[in-house]
């Protein structure tokens, strides 16, 4: 019993902790998931770019996928998640992994699950693995369905979906943040903020509502906001993505030129993507 699976990485327009509600963007950036189900009633994860990372998360997205989907069998197996999306980079690398492990599970055992559902799963895994504060719906349906969603996190609805075509720049210096260690406390000092965000992004002004974004929530996790006032003049919007450390910028290409120039001086790594309607899919 066998299933592959693919989902994406996203950047962030409004991040959730504030007020429970968020919205991403999905990028192209994949993460792919093997699973290999049998009668172990156990569950074995492997991440292939770090051998010592946290598994729970994708093991509890087996789980999960077998109750909901296995007509009551006891399976176990393996899991194997390889990404090009990185790690703890507030680039939605769990929601990517759980959203690829959930759908090659469903694969593996020949079902065909909608894909927002399919998605709370991965949401409900994240929450049980304790790797998330919000539950990050919003990271999480723009990773399987793409395009831009907006989400209320505290109720799992999903809000808004539309479809943007942006080409993207993405800046991830050496650092790492991980959601769960993000200061919940500072980002509620900056709600009516992110109100304004949730107001602007429900209005399809997406691009403008990342950069408040950025600028509110750099202050309140404690990062430096030069990175994305040196772009704003050249992009039509750029902001911190989910608890950091990257920063993302949309526009267009030749607009970008000039970002990445001034980005590449900063060190780490300045790579170019897009973003993608497509979502996640069995392979």
């Amino acid at each position: 019993m066998y299933g592959r699976a693919v989902a994406l990485g996203a950047g962030t327009v409004l991040n959730a902790l504030s007020t429970g509600v968020g919205s991403a963007f999905a990028i192209d950036a994949e993460t792919t998931a093997t699973v290999e189900l049998d009668d172990s009633a156990t569950v074995t994860g492997t991440i292939a770019e770090d051998a010592d990372a946290d598994t729970r998360l994708i093991e509890r997205c087996v789980e999960l996928a077998i109750e909901t989907y296995g007509d009551g069998e006891d399976y176990g197996g393996t899991v194997r998640t390889e990404s090009d999306v990185p790690m703890a980079a507030g680039l939605k690398s769990s929601s990517a992994a759980a959203n690829a492990t959930v759908l090659a599970t469903a694969a593996a055992l020949d079902a065909a699950p909608d894909r927002l559902e399919a998605c709370k799963l991965g949401v409900q895994a994240a929450r049980d693995a304790g790797v998330t504060v919000t539950g990050a719906f919003d990271d999480a349906s723009a990773s399987m369905l793409g395009g831009v969603t907006v989400t209320d996190n505290d109720d799992d609805e999903l809000l808004a979906r539309d479809e943007v075509e942006w080409d993207v720049l993405v800046w991830t210096p050496a650092e790492r943040a991980y959601s769960a260690d993000a200061d919940v406390e500072r980002c509620a000092n900056v709600a009516p903020m992110a109100e304004l965000v949730a107001d602007l992004a429900l209005d399809g002004r997406y691009a403008e509502a990342m950069t408040v974004n950025g600028l509110a929530f750099s202050a309140a996790l404690g990062f430096s906001a030069d990175p994305a006032v040196e772009a704003m003049p050249h992009v039509a919007g750029v902001s911190l993505s989910g608890t950091g450390p990257s920063v993302v910028a949309v526009g267009q290409d030749d607009e970008l030129d000039r970002v990445q120039d001034l980005w590449d001086e900063r060190g780490g790594h300045t790579w170019r993507t897009a973003t993608r309607t497509d979502g996640g899919r069995t392979l």
